[in-house]
């Protein structure tokens, strides 16, 4: 799940920031690199799922024996195996989902075993996606990528976030400053064309409002910044509770029984606590902003 992957990303970047530990930079990139190969869209944004299983079977192309592991690697294979886990009857069904448990002085020697399995595995049969494209998500996952780009000094993570914000909104936002929910490309039309549609949520708009702020610390184009103020005054125009708080849906939206309002964690971050724009840290907004530093 995308929304999985940017949270994951968020927390190991964080934890190698407070810890200098640099396993946890390299799942962070390992995370993301993951994400721009198998869930980015030619037009720029994120697909939401990749698949569990393929051919009928759950984890088949992500999982190994020993023997595949000995036929791809040759004289690397016991070496890999024993820094890998690959026991004989694995850890899952039968066979094994690799986990690193060996020392990270090793991680640099096996980059060659771990590149050569890379490309066994990409004859497999490929897991399906659901290459629908939420706004609410790619929040998340453009704050994950434009914080990365930031504190990794990565151009390519700055790159892929400029990509995605630039197409959340360009296809995702209305004239009139509303946001939709969902998108897909059309096969019909030419690449990059597609379909937006659904009334967005209360988590699209705080969500996005998030990840436009990260783009805008790691980059101060004020582009950004114009951006989130819009869609925050939006937000608290169409979504606010009287007396305090947000509704999860728009005063237009659909009529419901009752209008929801969740107010705790579930997989996601509740969009609550995102939802009062912050400032942006070390003073760096547009001046003609009329912001006081």
């Amino acid at each position: 799940m995308l929304y999985d992957n940017s949270q994951l990303a968020s927390v190991y970047l964080h934890a190698w920031q407070v810890t200098g530990n640099e396993f946890f930079r390299t799942i962070t990139e390992e995370i993301l690199d993951y994400v721009a190969r198998e869930m980015l869209d030619p037009a720029g944004g994120f697909y939401s799922t990749q698949d569990a299983d393929s051919e009928g079977k759950e984890g088949k192309f992500f999982v190994w024996t020993g023997g595949e592991i000995r036929r791809a690697l040759a004289e690397e294979a016991e070496t890999f195996i024993a820094a890998y886990g690959a026991k004989p009857g694995g850890n899952w069904e039968g066979k094994s989902i690799l986990e690193f448990v060996g020392d990270m002085d090793q991680r640099p020697a096996l980059a060659e075993a771990r590149r050569k399995l890379f490309e066994a595995r990409e004859q497999r049969v490929h897991p399906g996606r659901d290459e629908e494209v939420l706004t609410s998500w790619n929040g998340l996952m453009l704050a994950a990528c434009a914080e990365a780009a930031r504190a990794l000094h990565r151009d390519d993570y700055r790159t892929i976030a400029e990509r995605d914000g630039d197409f959340l909104l360009r296809e995702l936002r209305q004239e009139n400053g509303r946001l939709l929910r969902t998108w897909k490309a059309s096969p019909e039309h030419a690449e990059g064309a597609g379909e937006a549609k659904l009334n967005g949520y209360m988590q699209d708009y705080a969500y996005l409002i998030e990840g436009l702020l990260e783009l805008y610390q790691t980059s101060f184009d004020p582009r950004w910044f114009w951006a989130t103020l819009e869609l925050a005054e939006t937000m608290i125009a169409h979504f606010q509770v009287p007396g305090g708080g947000f509704f999860d849906t728009s005063d237009d939206h659909e009529a419901l029984i009752t209008r929801p309002r969740d107010l705790q964690d579930n997989a996601k971050l509740s969009a609550r606590p995102m939802a009062s724009v912050r400032q942006c840290d070390g003073g760096h907004r547009p001046a003609e902003a009329g912001w006081v530093h």
